[in-house]
């Protein structure tokens, strides 16, 4: 794995956002937070992860948005859901980690012991 610094893509007021960087606080690992309440994810950036691990990982089906919006029932493809992804980042299941190509979504600690290797 190359020295690259992991980025973490959450919110603040996420516990699953501060468990990640806790994870990689504790094993002296250089992150850098970007806050998605601050500064929403960039087009590009949301792309790769989706191309990566698909759309429907990135959804938080739990999350209030996803109930407010009522969008159990819809049948959509990847395509809308990354719009959609784009349009309201709240539906994101975070965090959302990237150490160079490798990506994870959601709290997912086997994943981020692979992004520590």
């Amino acid at each position: 794995m190359s020295e690259a610094v992991i980025q973490v893509f959450g919110r603040k007021d996420s516990t699953d956002t501060r468990r990640a960087q806790r994870f990689f606080k504790e094993r002296r690992l250089d992150i850098a937070f970007v806050d998605l309440a601050v500064r929403p994810m960039a087009p590009t950036e949301l792309r790769r992860f989706v191309q990566r691990l698909g759309a429907d990982a990135l959804i938080d089906r739990d999350g209030a948005r996803f109930r407010e919006l009522g969008l159990a029932w819809l049948r959509i493809d990847d395509a809308e859901w990354t719009t959609r992804l784009l349009e309201d980042q709240r539906l994101l299941r975070l965090p959302l980690v990237r150490r160079g190509d490798d990506v994870t979504a959601g709290p997912d600690e086997a994943g981020w012991r692979r992004l520590t290797g």
